[in-house]
């Protein structure tokens, strides 16, 4: 489990994570603002022509089948990649110019090959590791000379914090906090990500597969979950195979898919939804889409949707791209 998904420093958007910004904008939302945006691996392009805007506590679903570039794009908000063309503001901190900055008010839960669970630790173990990391990057001078009993509480106190966040009660599970991470169920070490993540309080969450092999029931449970959190103020980036009608959907193509012909759907009421496409096989073009929190939109390709032979978007690209985080 790599520490460079732990959020340290939440910051105001005005100071960007420097020293002495103030800390009651961890309880807001980042908002997001992506303009053509694009990620290029040595064979090819993970995603381009990216653009959509999402207010700050809002629910953005990454929907596409594996290999279109949406965990690439996940990544790239959450300023774990470099991106090569467009722009993009995460909190009002542009990308890629300001990624460590962006990093510290992003956490990621879930995403394989970057911020996986490891199976031999327990829930308490992943806990505490968590919380004492956190507070060794996210705390000042002045907290880390508080009492060891002071501390520990704090500590204590926002586990907890974070546990009910994301819906996980321990005593709930097979053997307490003491429960083996490889004897969590799927929907449960979910939640356990999602809680680690959420110890740093952070303004963005972003989460991978969120629905893969998930029942029915399970996935609800899941999209549930990822409504809560964003409607307590944090935005959430989750990439998943079907987004649900309540998410700003932002659609990712495989690189065999047929576009011909597609058209974007209706927006529902109230909203303004000209989308963008993205992901493997097709550059587009479109008018971006706006939403405040949870808002209701589908992604679908814009009227300039055009394919050129040295520029595809390609699988093998965001598989390098992946490479580069150590996924691959």
């Amino acid at each position: 489990m790599g520490s460079d998904d732990l959020t340290t420093r939440p910051s105001s958007e005005g100071e960007g994570g420097e020293p002495g910004a103030d800390r009651e904008a961890a309880a807001h939302g980042a908002a997001l603002v992506v303009e053509g945006l694009g990620l290029k691996g040595p064979r090819g392009w993970a995603f381009r022509e990216v653009s959509f805007r999402a207010g700050a506590g809002s629910l953005v679903a990454l929907e596409g089948p594996s290999g279109s570039g949406r965990t690439c794009l996940l990544l790239a908000l959450t300023g774990r990649m470099r991106t090569h063309g467009g722009h993009a503001e995460v909190g009002g901190l542009p990308l890629p110019r300001r990624m460590a900055a962006v990093r510290r008010i992003a956490a990621l839960g879930q995403v394989p090959g970057v911020s996986e669970l490891d199976p031999s630790l327990t829930v308490a173990e992943h806990l505490r590791e968590r919380a004492l990391l956190q507070r060794r990057f996210d705390g000042s001078v002045r907290a880390l000379l508080r009492r060891p009993g002071t501390r520990a509480a704090e500590a204590r106190a926002r586990i907890d914090e974070a546990l009910a966040a994301a819906g996980l009660d321990p005593a709930a599970l097979p053997k307490g906090e003491r429960t083996s991470v490889r004897d969590l169920e799927r929907l449960e070490a979910l939640r356990l990500s999602i809680a680690l993540a959420l110890i740093g309080r952070p303004r963005l969450l972003g989460v991978d597969d969120t629905d893969l092999k998930l029942s029915d029931a399970d996935r609800a449970a899941a999209w549930a979950l990822l409504r809560t959190v964003a409607d307590s103020g944090t935005t959430v980036l989750a990439v998943c195979s079907e987004a649900p009608a309540d998410a700003l959907r932002i659609t990712t193509v495989a690189a065999d898919a047929d576009t011909t012909g597609e058209s974007a759907e209706p927006a529902p009421a109230g909203q303004t939804a000209d989308t963008a496409r993205t992901g493997t096989g097709t550059k587009t073009s479109a008018d971006t889409a706006t939403s405040g929190p949870r808002g209701k939109t589908t992604a679908a390709p814009g009227a300039g949707a055009k394919t050129t032979a040295e520029d595809d978007i390609t699988e093998e690209g965001a598989d390098d791209a992946l490479a580069e985080t150590g996924r691959a």
